[in-house]
């Protein structure tokens, strides 16, 4: 007898029910529904989304350190961590500095703040003053030395990332100096706390959907939507470099992989939906980092490139930043000159190195460009307080993806991508399984897990030996690494 086809509302709420991009979806909708009608709730549901990045900022640092440190250590090769990194850097260079270019070329081509003739003396800067609490950029050499942990306890209480990335690898290269024979029963004691952080991660994540819920109902009840009128030209010209930005990774992620970024966008879709709704890519990295992993990229790749990428190739926030310099200095008559915009490049490549995890950190970078012009007037900065918020949508979106697309680049130049499964991944021929289930995502990760077979390799006490995975059977599926 034919199978009954389960009746609609059947179907919604299973999908309801299983599928954290619809739940995600669910609450964005309520969220902008409930901040829109009662408005004055705004403040009542903020802790929700608050909370929840709380909470996944808790396991970020370990999970961030026990991944890098299981990737070296599997992996076999320091030399091969130490090339890894110094793609990365180039790639997030050349990616940062044409999202400035591009941003700065359409403001000019488009004038978004021309003709509004503002007076800056008549501009409240105390609001700017407690966005920015006070604070300051780091200059380069403070950068660098903040990287550098004074204290290990102090960087995993901190959630300083690069700080953590430095202990990981010492202590992953300190794993290879000494050998399994040594240490044997530290390495798989980090593997089973990584188990533990995802299983953290799986019970956390179920709470995505309220904090969205709550993200929205604070955006919608405390900015409204009449600041989109006001500031329409701005944010239309915004959002429209990130996605032609977006596109021209697209092409060079197709160019160097054969990978497709909208099949990826599909394949995370949940996780960008949080991400907007929470408009923090922090809160998704450690499913990002799942997701990579099972796509087929290696560990150290994933481990290094991902958290690296949050303080170095913030693409989004470079398109905002050279988008809103020229809109300042257009909205209160200032015509700068080619070597003024220049200078704006060469000190927002410096200024927006050291932005994140500091408070009002765009207004300050805004403000240190003006300074340094010397043409604009710094209260000016105070024209973007209304739409900041609004474009974080954009930056965080922009950011995440092109951190993601930075993994798979750096790690097929490394040849640390396993291309046939990350293309199986995202056409949908495998299932994605959360590492948090028992035997899912196992140490075993063909390209991505931390065995590391993607490169052909692995760890032995004395050195590095080859290992060739079997072809999958023709006819079936290729199981998801690691699952019974």
């Amino acid at each position: 007898m034919p199978q009954s086809v389960p009746s609609l509302p059947r179907r919604v709420a299973r999908m309801l029910r299983t599928s954290l991009f619809a739940q995600v979806g669910v609450a964005l909708v309520l969220g902008i529904v409930v901040g829109r009608l009662w408005p004055d709730t705004a403040t009542t549901f903020q802790p929700l989304g608050d909370g929840f990045i709380r909470l996944i900022k808790t396991v970020i640092s370990p999970l961030v350190f026990c991944v890098v440190v299981v990737g070296i250590a599997k992996a076999g090769n320091l030399k091969a961590f130490g090339r890894i990194g110094l793609k990365a850097l180039i790639w997030f260079e050349v990616a940062s500095t044409a999202a400035l270019l591009i941003g700065l070329v359409a403001a000019n081509l488009f004038g978004p703040g021309s003709g509004m003739n503002v007076d800056p003396s008549k501009l409240d800067t105390s609001a700017v003053d407690a966005k920015t609490a006070g604070g300051e950029l780091p200059t380069t050499g403070e950068f660098l030395l903040n990287a550098l942990p004074q204290s290990a306890i102090g960087a995993f209480a901190e959630n300083a990332l690069l700080q953590v990335l430095v202990l990981a690898c010492l202590t992953g290269a300190a794993l290879l100096h000494l050998g399994h024979t040594k240490v044997p029963k530290i390495l798989p004691a980090i593997e089973q706390a990584q188990e533990v952080i995802f299983a953290i991660v799986g019970f956390v994540m179920k709470l995505a959907p309220l904090a969205v819920f709550g993200a929205m109902v604070h955006l919608v009840g405390e900015y409204g939507l009449g600041v989109m009128k006001t500031y329409a030209k701005l944010i239309i010209l915004c959002y429209a470099v990130a996605v032609a930005f977006l596109v021209l990774l697209g092409v060079a992620l197709k160019l160097m992989t054969g990978l497709s970024l909208w099949k990826f966008v599909r394949y995370t879709r949940a996780e960008m939906l949080l991400a907007l709704g929470t408009a923090s890519s922090e809160s998704v990295m450690p499913r990002m980092m799942q997701k990579l992993r099972q796509a087929g990229a290696r560990d150290d790749a994933v481990g290094l490139v991902l958290p690296t990428g949050y303080s170095f190739n913030l693409d989004g926030a470079s398109i905002y930043l050279s988008i809103g310099t020229l809109f300042i200095a257009q909205a209160v008559g200032v015509d700068l000159s080619l070597s003024q915009q220049v200078t704006v490049i060469l000190v927002l490549m410096l200024t927006s190195k050291g932005m994140a995890g500091i408070p009002g950190s765009a207004f300050l970078a805004l403000s240190a460009t003006a300074a340094s012009l010397g043409a604009i007037p710094a209260g000016a900065v105070a024209l973007l307080l209304g739409v900041d918020r609004i474009m974080d949508s954009m930056r965080v979106a922009t950011n995440l993806l092109g951190n993601c697309v930075a993994v798979f680049a750096v790690s097929k130049w490394e040849g640390a991508l396993d291309t046939d499964r990350a293309k199986k991944m995202l056409n949908g021929e495998i299932e994605f399984v959360e590492e948090d289930e028992p035997g899912a995502g196992g140490s075993e990760a063909t390209g991505g897990g931390s065995e590391a077979t993607g490169s052909g390799t692995e760890a032995t006490d004395s050195g590095v030996e080859a290992a060739a995975p079997e072809p999958p059977k023709a006819g079936t599926k290729e199981p998801v690494p690691g699952a019974s």
